[in-house]
């Protein structure tokens, strides 16, 4: 299987289509738009093309301004129910930068999640929704946003 190269190239290069892809992108991501269909008919774009390209391209976040959210979410004890998380918040192109997660009581867990959100494929607002969908998930709350710089 071979490997996904990746390259930096200059938005003059790009087409269009990948232009209004991007825009439209980051329309859900802002929560300025709430479906796809809104989102690309705002740019001027055909959902076939958004969909051709939307998991082929992000803008490019310098280290200096890469999100970062931390999350505090309250967890039955089942066994998986971390994974799941985790699955999740892959799913839509974060990157978790930290895991703290407390003993138990009452069959609850607290578990804090220090998240990378720069490539973040939704609006946040939709990531947590995602998140309290899993099954023992009672809580999702935002503790804090804030921009990592060197």
């Amino acid at each position: 299987m071979m490997e996904d190269k990746f390259y930096i190239v200059s938005e003059k290069i790009l087409s269009d289509a990948m232009k209004k892809t991007v825009k439209a992108k980051e329309l859900l991501k802002n929560g300025e738009e709430d479906q796809i269909k809104e989102a690309v008919k705002r740019v001027g774009l055909s959902r076939s093309a958004y969909y051709k390209y939307k998991d082929y391209i992000f803008p490019f976040v310098p280290e200096e301004e890469e999100e970062l959210v931390t999350l505090s979410l309250l967890a039955v004890d089942r066994e998986g129910i971390l994974s799941e998380v985790v699955t999740k918040i892959a799913e839509y192109h974060a990157s978790i930068l930290t895991i703290n997660q407390d003993i138990p009581l009452d069959q609850v867990a607290h578990i804090t999640l220090t998240i990378k959100v720069s490539n973040l494929s939704v609006a946040l607002e939709r990531l947590f929704e995602e998140v309290e969908k899993i099954v023992g998930i009672r809580r999702v709350e935002l503790v804090s946003k804030s921009f990592k710089s060197k």
